[in-house]
């Protein structure tokens, strides 16, 4: 009986939490925050459709301050598909807060997508990324698996930022 009570309990906490503006993180350290992670998951979305496998992304800080992005995977057809962009801090502050580029024209950008970092180990193992939309989001590591209990943690997190763990695939 206290089944049938919880689950529309659980639903209903989680659509408040969907109209709850995203937090992220106190701080980044972005000298920590660079180099290569691994993407765990994510929430599928159209401009990763082709890729199936060994996911990664590597950020390096540039001297302007802006963070080069190189996004690879592996396609369809077994071959490295490669993807640069940039990315540029927007809330100084705590430097959790960034957007990301990968269209250029003339080396101007003209689109740019939110990359807030709402979850982060404290020695930098693994990150959440989303968007104040929920409708993208990424779990990263610095490794290609993560242990049972790690999950569950990002997962929590996930719950508690209005994301429903399961679109993550």
């Amino acid at each position: 009986m206290l089944k049938y009570f919880l689950i529309p309990m659980v639903i209903t906490m989680n659509i408040f939490a969907q109209h709850k503006e995203l937090k992220t993180v106190d701080y980044v350290d972005l000298k920590k925050y660079a180099g290569l992670w691994y993407e765990i998951a994510k929430i599928p979305n159209r401009f990763q459709s082709q890729c199936i496998k060994a996911t990664t992304a590597k950020y390096s800080l540039k001297e302007n301050g802006e963070i080069e992005v190189i996004n690879s995977c592996i396609d369809e057809d077994g071959q490295l598909d490669k993807t640069e962009g940039v990315a540029r801090v927007v809330d100084k502050k705590s430097n959790a807060k960034l957007e990301v580029s990968f269209f250029s024209i003339l080396g101007w950008r003209p689109i740019w997508g939110d990359y807030w970092i709402i979850g982060l180990d404290e020695n930098y193992q693994w990150a959440i990324v989303g968007t104040p939309s929920r409708k993208y989001g990424w779990i990263l590591a610095r490794q290609s698996q993560l242990d049972k209990n790690t999950l569950e943690k990002i997962y929590f997190i996930l719950r508690e930022q209005g994301y429903n763990p399961q679109d993550f695939k």
